[in-house]
């Protein structure tokens, strides 16, 4: 679904990915791992077309999409939900799924709202009036109504209570099971454990490990290292 080859990407001149190689097989869920720094936020964003890559390429479904505006490489059929969410404050959740609803679109409001009912009772409430873990939600619900082949999730429980987290990995799980291609950027592996077909860890813009999901639940110790120092390893 997702190839990257050799990707250079960074802001007013200096490199922050160096010569990255990332390959997310359609159907499956992909954790990119990494500490604060690492170039996780910088690689969601030059796939998403919210920063222009310096070198390399990033191809999706075969279609080359390097470069390419952020508006555009949606169409490719790529979501974002980005880190922090960003939900418009003064906007109610009924006129965030009006204004990403794709008429197109396999997620319909009324099929997002049936996974995410929580939603449903906060229609007529505003961005500013979420708690966090609705904000999240309505990244996710608002990514969905673009109809998405491939979702792009950036630190999706940052901030969030260990109980909402947890129904966030039960979302995700679900979205998976719809048949959605999913890449997760997350500092840690204990989120990601359980739900992610393939694991790499970034450091300082490079890849230090790849893994797959059994490799990692066998022996964790590739990626705890990679990961370390300077950053929570919990494999739990």
């Amino acid at each position: 679904m997702l190839e990257i080859v050799d990707l250079t990407a960074g802001y007013q001149g200096g490199s922050v990915l160096h010569g990255v190689d990332l390959s997310v097989p359609e159907g499956s869920v992909h954790a990119l791992l990494g500490a604060n720094g690492a170039g996780k936020s910088t690689l969601i964003h030059t796939v998403a077309g919210l920063l222009k890559p310096a070198g390399g390429s990033i191809t999706m479904a075969g279609t080359s999409i390097a470069g390419r505006p952020a508006h555009r490489v949606s169409h490719t059929g790529i979501g974002l939900v980005p880190q922090g969410r960003r939900v418009f404050a003064s906007l109610t959740v009924a006129e965030h799924f009006k204004l990403a609803h794709r008429r197109s679109a396999a997620w319909s409001p009324a099929r997002v709202l049936e996974l995410l009912p929580r939603l449903g009772e906060r229609l007529t409430n505003r961005g500013s009036q979420l708690s966090g873990g609705e904000q999240q939600m309505l990244a996710i619900a608002r990514a969905l109504l673009g109809g998405p082949r491939l979702i792009l999730l950036d630190e999706p429980t940052e901030g969030l209570a260990p109980a909402v987290a947890e129904q966030i990995r039960t979302l995700i799980t679900t979205l998976a099971g719809e048949g959605l291609t999913i890449l997760i950027a997350a500092p840690q592996l204990g989120f990601v454990q359980g739900i992610a077909d393939h694991l790499t860890v970034l450091s300082t813009g490079r890849v230090t490990a790849r893994l797959t999901a059994a490799e990692a639940a066998e022996d964790p110790e590739p990626i705890l290292a990679a990961l370390a120092p300077g950053v929570a390893v919990s494999s739990k």
